[in-house]
């Protein structure tokens, strides 16, 4: 796969090879450099998801940097989906002088950050979690280009009032911010209900067959996931084997990955999703996504969780350009950068995002799919 505008490596690496949030470079005919800076899982079992944040981003990224204008570069650290690494290359990333951070993949690593983000006046954009704790701490330098957890939640409720189930279950990751524990709470308490079992999972966990066995004996209608790829579909592999008759229902967290491992297998559930529809040919911002990601990566593939790396990726070029407008084509810092994304109202095509003053949730967008047995998103 063909990699554009990334530096890849430890800390030692990075501060070789960094030179500043805004730099020159040379043979470039002294093109402004803007250096976003972001620390996914890259190995591991969110890796998957990880790298598709990344090329998301950097599609948008190398579509921008096109012609004579300023040039978007991507440094990207593994934290494997761990928090404390995550918190580490955050540090790691400032020191090394980027503008602004975009597109991590661990809620928990980002909440972790974010008083080294706040204390350094550095904006984190798109966030790629619905993590309620990253938006209800109050005022901070989080922007998000994606619905938090509260809304899917609620769909989630909606869904399981439509169809009169009863009997649900929970899973959810062990790390997961009680914030996001009470929003699906609440959720389910609006119809008076509360699920039957509740079960934490480590998101990096090799077996779940103790999770699937005690979900089986519950004799559950709907089991509900917010997990991230692979304990969802081990779990959903066990107790389909086990004949369970009910649902799944995942949240977005779970990605594309989910939606490809449960095609291979032939099996099914309900997910949300926080951007359009991949397959949704007469949307532009869906099309401009494939054709910039073509560009980079042809062989890569068109997921969810690509699309939603991508929409960070514009969102991020659009407050660096108009940053740059108000300082006059000059060198920008990173308290103009949070200034410019307070002020962005971007339709890519499909898809809005608006920040304002005060206002760091851009977009409430949530849809509701059914994953069935051949792949084909349904419903």
């Amino acid at each position: 796969m063909k990699r554009r505008n990334l530096v890849f490596g430890g800390p030692a690496v990075l501060a070789a090879s960094m030179l500043g949030g805004l730099s020159t470079r040379a043979g470039a005919s002294n093109s402004t450099v803007i250096k976003f800076g972001q620390s996914a899982a890259m190995t591991g079992g969110q890796a998957r998801y990880g790298r598709d944040v990344r090329d998301g981003i950097m599609a948008a990224f190398a579509a921008a940097s096109k012609g004579d204008g300023p040039k978007f570069e991507l440094v990207t650290l593994d934290d494997g989906g761990i928090s404390s690494r995550c918190a580490q290359n955050v540090s790691t990333l400032i020191d090394g002088g980027v503008s602004a951070l975009i597109g991590l993949t661990s809620g928990p690593g980002a909440e972790a950050s974010m008083s080294v983000v706040n204390s350094n006046q550095i904006a984190l954009l798109g966030t790629a979690s619905g993590s309620m704790a990253l938006r209800s701490n109050g005022p901070n330098a989080s922007y998000h280009v994606r619905a938090g957890y509260d809304v899917e939640y609620k769909r989630m409720a909606n869904y399981v009032r439509d169809f009169g189930m009863r009997r649900v279950g929970l899973v959810h990751l062990v790390d997961a911010s009680k914030v996001n524990l009470a929003a699906m709470s609440q959720a389910l308490s609006t119809l008076s209900m509360a699920p039957i079992e509740t079960i934490a999972v480590d998101r990096n966990a090799t077996s779940f067959n103790d999770v699937g066995e005690r979900l089986l004996a519950a004799k559950l209608d709907l089991v509900l996931f917010s997990t991230n790829a692979s304990p969802t579909a081990a779990i959903i592999n066990q107790m389909s084997l086990g004949r369970y008759a009910g649902l799944f229902y995942a949240s977005s967290y779970a990605g594309q990955d989910l939606v490809d491992t449960l095609t291979e297998r032939k099996q099914s559930c309900v997910m949300s999703m926080v951007v359009p529809r991949p397959n949704a040919g007469g949307v532009n911002v869906v099309n401009t996504c494939r054709q910039d990601l073509a560009a980079v990566a042809p062989d890569a593939k068109l997921g969810m969780t690509t699309l939603e790396g991508y929409i960070a990726g514009r969102i991020a070029v659009e407050a660096a350009r108009a940053a740059l407008k108000v300082s006059g084509g000059e060198r920008i810092g990173r308290a103009r950068m949070k200034e410019s994304l307070a002020g962005v109202k971007a339709d890519l095509g499909g898809y809005r995002v608006e920040f304002a003053p005060g206002v760091t949730q851009g977009s409430q967008y949530v849809d509701l799919i059914a994953i069935d047995r051949y792949g084909r998103l349904v419903g």
